[in-house]
């Protein structure tokens, strides 16, 4: 199966825009059991940290898949940190962990990992994604 490790824009964007990329990812993909996400104690806390925040509840956050997409997640420990520098430090255990994991790191924000820092691990957008994967 593989492995994902999605960026908590893609989360947020999955529940603001259901017929969008990161909606197909996580409902399709995810939730149907075809792709593996892969999280750690820092992103799930990111993930429900965001996902509560004021300004998502007018879209109905947290979406109500939130929960059972981390209990099904591939929960791994923290990483060792990342030893590159990312232009969002917070960005780093992203990446790190997706290392780690052999995942894929799928993100909204490419901006903020930019190829120098990203070793080995292939970071995609939510579109770049389920086009390799239809290409496959």
């Amino acid at each position: 199966m593989r492995l994902i490790v999605l960026d908590t824009n893609v989360l947020v964007s999955a529940g603001i825009s259901p017929d969008g990329p990161s909606a197909k990812i996580v409902t399709e993909l995810v939730l149907g059991g075809t792709v593996q996400t892969v999280t750690s104690p820092f992103v799930r806390a990111e993930y429900r940290e965001v996902c509560r925040r004021a300004k998502f509840i007018r879209y109905g956050f947290p979406p109500l898949w939130l929960e059972f997409l981390i209990g099904e997640s591939l929960q791994l420990p923290e990483p060792e940190p990342w030893p590159f520098a990312c232009p969002d430090p917070k960005d780093a255990p992203l990446i790190a962990l997706a290392h780690r994991a052999g995942a894929w790191l799928v993100t909204g924000n490419m901006k903020h990992f930019p190829k120098a820092i990203r070793s080995e691990v292939i970071v995609v957008s939510p579109a770049d994604y389920l086009a390799r994967i239809a290409g496959e």
